[in-house]
């Protein structure tokens, strides 16, 4: 068997952003990528407030009005990645691939099922045994759920990701049903150690396990200007 070589992969740590602003860069890098002008990339990112509905998301599962979220200072958008509702925000760790599936059998499938590998991986690195629930996508710790995924594939370059809570203000989630399910709580990975964390250190967890699971060799790209005005061919 032909060992597959190691892939040049972009790290952008973006800091906090609103919600709006990045998911229009992912949008931009999505085109990019598929003109095979820049490589495939891994942003991180800390949200403002905001609260995101994806394809499957049932009304219901808002649990207040949106007069409430304005008044709040909380954000809300319907968004075409897959799964229900969830929450963003100050203290959970947001990581966006930007992928070529085209290299990895355009099994959007086995993807969902490599993130989670990544988050649990990233979580025993921190001591915390994490798992899987059969049948709900996303990673648990006693029986609390402390990482969503919900993506989205244009012509096979993959978008939105993953939000792990690590020193997340679990009031949040008070205000939906995450993900639409009511069986179990929400936790975040501060509540189970009792320290908070430092989240840049945690993204270097788990980039350090995205490079290896994914087989990349990391560039950190500390200017997008180098990437949207100047990008360089792959």
């Amino acid at each position: 068997m032909r060992k597959r070589v190691k892939k040049q992969l972009f790290r952008i740590d973006l800091g906090r952003t609103h919600y709006k602003e990045t998911w229009d860069l992912q949008k931009k890098l999505v085109s990019l990528r598929y003109e095979k002008r820049i490589p495939d990339c891994l942003l991180f990112t800390e949200h403002e407030p905001v609260i995101t509905m994806g394809r499957a998301t049932s009304l219901s599962n808002l649990l207040c009005s949106r007069d409430y979220l304005d008044e709040r200072g909380i954000d809300l958008f319907e968004i075409e990645r897959g799964g229900d509702i969830t929450f963003h925000g100050p203290g959970q760790l947001i990581a966006y691939p930007i992928i070529d599936l085209t290299d990895r059998g355009r099994d959007l499938h086995q993807y969902l099922r490599d993130l989670e590998s990544l988050i649990v991986a990233t979580l025993a690195d921190l001591d915390i045994k994490a798992d899987l629930k059969e049948g709900l996508t996303g990673v648990w710790a006693n029986d609390s759920k402390l990482a969503a995924i919900g993506v989205a594939v244009s012509r096979w370059i993959t978008y939105h990701g993953l939000a792990l809570n690590v020193n997340t203000d679990l009031d949040y989630f008070k205000l939906i049903n995450p993900c639409g399910i009511t069986k179990f709580p929400v936790g975040s990975v501060s509540n189970l150690l009792g320290r908070k964390l430092d989240l840049k250190a945690v993204a270097d967890l788990m980039a350090a396990n995205f490079a290896r699971m994914f087989k990349y060799d990391i560039e950190i790209i500390n200017d997008l200007n180098t990437i949207l005005v100047g990008n360089a061919a792959v």
